[in-house]
């Protein structure tokens, strides 16, 4: 594969699921220096499953990335994203069976696990859990005596209460995985992924170093933001209530860059996502003028609606074949600020510090 750039900065990519496996698969493009954090409270479907009855711990999230980061024309890429359609095995990816068998035969080891099937998949850059303990994660309203456990059920709950003021923590309480920390710590750039708040940028964030590490980095640290909203959870949050809420987790001002799309689909498709409660993420350049972070927009939104009918068994495939960003584009200005991150990562310290005084 072609780099575009001989410098190959350091990119961290924080964050699971769709938003990240788009991002990563562009970004692998413009440098070998990726390194995937990832989310590990996911306790539902085929990783749930096997959490369960094999004790292992997760890894639908992490498989998902592997792949991202795999060369495109790979079988093995296919194998890993196969899902079976029935007998006992139905509805497990094959990558999730491969990752929890590997963790099983290195005696439980399942940063062995990932680095074996890195290997396999000969990926660009690499993948690290944000966690290696095993964790769930839960939602709770204090004032109203409210409590959700596990992530499956956060992500399918439709909130009675604002989410703003809930607590977001994971069980038991976990640190993070120092490899995590040390590659942000090290980072030309570190993005916060598009995705779910609740259930993929969250769990990460709520683990106990990533606040430092965000604080300590010498990076620039960005933001992707959602292009829609999440039906019964961030209702009416607009580019700004989303970093709000990033930073609530984080419990610091720790976003120096907002990156937000101008586009805007066609109506017919706002209306067939509005119908299903998911409505456009406004980013009103009024709304940034207090904030602390630069708002930087541009025209992200993919252009083309094309199927992914290839990616047979890929569960994200329907998702992705609406409304989405172009990971090209994304990528594109994400390599940008990291070319000119040298010149600007003395300053985010120095205005983080400012901020915290």
């Amino acid at each position: 594969m072609k780099i575009i750039n001989k410098r190959n900065p350091k990119i961290v990519v924080i964050g699971g699921g769709t938003g990240s496996f788009t991002l990563l698969q562009s970004l692998k493009k413009y440098t070998k220096n990726i390194t995937a954090v990832v989310n590990m409270a996911d306790d539902g479907g085929s990783t749930g499953t096997l959490r369960d009855e094999l004790g292992v711990l997760p890894p639908g999230d992490v498989r998902q990335c592997l792949v991202a980061l795999s060369p495109e024309s790979s079988k093995v890429r296919e194998l890993f994203n196969y899902r079976f359609e029935e007998g006992g095995l139905q509805g497990h990816a094959f990558g999730n069976l491969f990752l929890t068998a590997l963790e099983k035969m290195s005696g439980g080891t399942f940063v062995d696990a990932v680095e074996t099937a890195s290997a396999v998949l000969n990926i660009t850059g690499k993948v690290v859990p944000a966690t290696l303990d095993n964790v769930r994660l839960r939602m709770s309203w204090p004032h109203k005596q409210l409590i959700l456990k596990g992530e499956r059920i956060i992500d399918t709950e439709d909130f009675r209460y604002d989410p703003r003021t809930a607590t977001l923590s994971l069980m038991p309480s976990a640190k993070a995985n120092p490899a995590a920390l040390a590659a942000i710590r090290q980072a030309d750039l570190v993005v916060l992924a598009p995705g779910d708040l609740y259930t993929s940028l969250g769990p990460i964030l709520v683990a106990s170093g990533f606040r430092k590490a965000l604080q300590d980095t010498l990076s620039t640290v960005v933001y992707v933001c959602n292009l829609v909203t999440k039906k019964g959870q961030t209702d009416g949050f607009d580019a700004v209530a989303h970093a709000d809420e990033i930073e609530r987790f984080v419990g610091a001002p720790v976003i120096d860059v907002l990156l937000y799309n101008t586009d805007k689909p066609p109506i017919d498709l706002l209306e067939k996502y509005a119908s299903k409660g998911e409505l456009w993420v406004e980013a009103p350049p009024k709304s940034f003028l207090t904030k602390h972070y630069e708002a930087i927009g541009g025209k992200f939104l993919a252009s083309t609606v094309v199927p992914k009918a290839n990616e047979k068994g890929d569960k994200l495939a329907e998702h992705r074949s609406f409304i989405r960003h172009d990971s090209n584009k994304v990528a594109r200005a994400l390599f940008r600020l990291s070319e000119s991150n040298s010149h600007t990562r003395i300053g985010a310290m120095l205005r983080r510090l400012a901020i915290t005084k």
